[in-house]
């Protein structure tokens, strides 16, 4: 008993304040809207700059450290790209390798419309023909 509550007098021991990222807020500014750009590697659905998985956080210390050595955005930018391949990219460059990631939305839209289409049209039911011996049955009936 006595164990866990020196355990619980402790634990606020370790909360600490969060250290700022960099001493120049403007350089933040310009990492954050730049990783914003870039497609985390581990979670790919998510920028680096809301990623937390610890390559994005490698990465976005490393975009720091080159804005650091005045590196511009489009160079930091090809760096990646040549690492890393269009891939990293969320708007990757219209090109051969890239053009299926582009035009692919496109065509499954329009190829599954065509397909609607024609299902719709096998699904209609084209009446039926009768023989003048059924019309002369079904008119008496119907007397």
């Amino acid at each position: 008993m006595i164990a866990i509550l020196l355990l619980a007098l402790a634990m606020p021991a370790y909360a600490n304040e969060a250290a700022p990222a960099a001493d120049d807020p403007a350089l933040e500014q310009r990492v954050t809207r730049l990783t914003a750009e870039l497609r985390c590697l581990v979670c790919q659905n998510q920028s680096l700059a809301d990623s937390h998985a610890d390559l994005a956080i490698d990465l976005k210390n490393q975009v720091r450290s080159q804005m650091k050595a005045a590196k511009s955005d489009a160079e930091i930018r090809d760096y990646m790209v040549a690492r890393y391949g269009d891939f990293v990219l969320y708007r990757p460059p219209l090109k051969a390798s890239t053009v299926l990631l582009w035009v692919g939305p496109f065509a499954f839209v329009l190829i599954g419309f065509y397909v609607l289409v024609r299902f719709l049209r096998r699904r209609q039911v084209p009446e039926p023909q009768l023989t003048d011996a059924e019309r002369a049955r079904a008119a008496k009936l119907l007397e």
